[in-house]
């Protein structure tokens, strides 16, 4: 887990926050709109330490090998990651890992040195690849849907294996796409068992992966009946496996005086979108997921209007006043998420404003009891998730 040196964040089964880290530009939405969020180092140490400052216990890093959908420039994640860290203290930060393109054992070696470096605070989010072009431009195969999420999970598996095999055995591995004769990686993770791994994904393929082996399992914006079944879904799967798995969502936060002023900010998001990167954007997703055996890809049930933020991130309704914002967070811990991912349109403001007006209430709320009776919260404010 991430430190605790928050004074918000002593409480065991607080809901944790984590937040998009902007090392790609555009920010994080596919919108025109003018805002107040850079993607430069020295803005994101910046963001980092407001971050911190705020109670946010992890940031993710974005994985980008090429310009597309309104992300002209990219940094590489992990070096990111590493120079977050460098100039903070307590916050954790996620690097997003692409196999096929990444090596497994470089990423192995990577990920345990840069533990030794932050004392324990990085994390890894594997990404099975939903952009064609990333990879068929440096000649990797781009793969069918289920074959990236097989490769994925033998990532995980080698991960965790290298990092936990003893000196003395060695690790092997005897895979379809990794292979490993009594390899041995030397100095292990500080972290034990091992840096916790994040996935996402709406497929079985993706749900499977979570129930055999992920640490977390990252979630697109849903309404409530599509959280309830998918929370429903992967725990089920885990039980079969005897494993466990805790579950993160995608937020786009917009906290204003009113509702009105918060959904007017949000109607500017949309109308201002940038038509042709969004629709660029849906064609290379529904591309990606087409070959799920479900046929229900990460965005399979999105319009252009979710499109807009990469992850559904509007359908999570982290939208209106601070009041609103916070009981709608402890609905989503009722329903059995343990970790918001946010975003913001102005990461300059928006961050300091979310440490000081939302999560205190949030903590507030917990310290009440709020957040473990599913039915309560429901009734209390469930009706914003319902489908329209």
């Amino acid at each position: 887990m991430a430190a605790q040196s928050h004074p918000l964040n002593h409480a065991d089964d607080r809901l944790l926050f984590a937040y998009w880290v902007p090392n790609v530009s555009g920010g994080l939405v596919i919108s025109k709109i003018p805002q107040k969020t850079s993607w430069d180092l020295e803005s994101n140490i910046r963001y980092a330490k407001a971050a911190e400052a705020a109670g946010i216990e992890y940031g993710l890093t974005q994985i980008r090998f090429l310009a597309s959908y309104g992300a002209a420039q990219q940094h590489e994640s992990v070096s990111f990651s590493q120079a977050i860290l460098s100039a903070t203290t307590s916050i954790k930060i996620i690097a997003a890992l692409l196999p096929g393109i990444w090596s497994p054992t470089v990423a192995a070696k990577q990920i345990a040195s840069i533990d030794h470096y932050s004392r324990g605070r990085i994390a890894v989010n594997v990404v099975s690849g939903w952009f064609k072009g990333e990879f068929t431009s440096v000649g990797e195969w781009w793969l069918d849907h289920s074959e990236r999420y097989r490769r994925s999970n033998e990532f995980i598996r080698v991960l965790k294996g290298i990092w936990t095999t003893s000196d003395e055995k060695g690790f092997s591995f005897s895979g379809d796409f990794y292979r490993f004769n009594n390899y041995n990686l030397s100095p292990k993770p500080v972290q034990q068992p091992h840096p916790e791994i994040f996935q996402g994904g709406n497929s079985d393929d993706a749900k499977n992966n979570a129930a055999e082996v992920s640490d977390w399992y990252f979630m697109n914006g849903n309404d409530l009946d599509g959280f309830r079944a998918q929370i429903e879904d992967v725990k089920a799967r885990a039980a079969r496996n005897n494993h466990s798995v805790r579950f993160a969502v995608n937020g786009f936060v917009i906290v204003r005086e009113t509702e009105e002023e918060a959904i007017r900010v949000l109607q500017e998001i949309q109308g201002k979108a940038d038509k042709e990167a969004v629709e660029a954007f849906r064609d290379a997703v529904k591309e990606a997921g087409a070959s799920t055996s479900n046929k229900v890809g990460m965005w399979a049930n999105s319009k252009f209007d979710d499109l807009v933020q990469y992850n559904d991130g509007f359908k999570t309704k982290l939208i209106g006043t601070k009041e609103q914002v916070a009981e709608r967070l402890v609905l989503l811990k009722s329903l059995g998420i343990n970790l918001v991912l946010t975003a913001f349109l102005h990461y300059e403001d928006e961050i300091e404003q979310f440490g000081q007006e939302v999560l205190p209430l949030v903590r507030q709320y917990e310290k009440e009891g709020r957040g473990k009776d599913a039915d309560f919260e429901i009734a209390r404010t469930g009706d914003v998730y319902r489908k329209k």
